[in-house]
């Protein structure tokens, strides 16, 4: 008999690693060029994902846990964009002064809020996260964003391999088909981190230091399958 999905995992892709002490949130560019209907990028997902992020985002900021951000922004030549560009050439309209290429104001950063900008999918890679989240003793990544197969994964995989415990609200991420955000979110809280409710996330905010609600249970794990 051929093992359900769930079954084929359970005992080795099922651990919980929950929250660790100094969680920040990751805003994972919520840009207008996701939830612009006139953008080619516009995706349902990532409109409803905004929309279910901003409870999150007050949770987080009564809790003074930080918030950093990022944008895809690339030089007018295009010369920091590589192979990526070619691969999606709609990204070489993401330059500086280009609408699409900022953050929705449903989520927008306050002042005070790290806006980090990015040319690849991981946050991660070629720029300053690592050392603001190290020089902040951040051991805890709560990621919000888009795209769930794209620039979320590739984040949730190099936080991980930087040492970072991954936590992903399940509400707050969005992709353009339902199809590739389901699987990745299975794959993300099999191998990567938790995937877990928005609500269980704003509880652990809401909760006092050292009264804090465990994590979820592995039963509570992945998407909406």
């Amino acid at each position: 008999m051929t093992q359900s999905r769930e079954d084929s995992y359970v005992g080795v892709f099922d651990a919980v690693v929950g929250f660790g002490a100094r969680p920040a949130l990751l805003v994972i560019d919520f840009t207008k060029a996701y939830t612009n209907p006139a953008s080619p990028l516009y995706a349902e997902g990532v409109v409803s994902a905004v929309a279910e992020s901003v409870d999150l985002l007050d949770a987080a900021r009564r809790a003074e846990v930080p918030i950093i951000f990022t944008k895809v922004l690339y030089h007018p030549s295009g010369a920091d964009g590589g192979i990526f560009i070619e691969k999606v050439p709609f990204l070489r309209k993401l330059v500086p002064g280009e609408p699409l290429a900022e953050i929705d104001e449903a989520v927008a950063p306050r002042p005070e809020e790290l806006v980090i900008v990015k040319q690849y999918p991981s946050c991660f890679f070629g720029t300053s996260l690592i050392a603001a989240l190290t020089a902040q003793r951040i051991d805890t990544l709560v990621l919000l964003g888009c795209s769930t197969s794209g620039c979320v994964r590739a984040t949730a995989i190099d936080a991980l391999q930087h040492g970072f415990r991954v936590v992903v609200p399940r509400e707050c991420v969005g992709d353009r088909h339902q199809a590739p955000h389901d699987a990745n979110l299975f794959d993300i809280n099999a191998k990567y981190g938790d995937v877990v409710s928005k609500a269980e996330v704003i509880a652990h905010f809401a909760a006092p230091a050292g009264l804090r609600p465990p994590s979820h249970t592995a039963s509570s794990a992945g998407g909406s399958d």
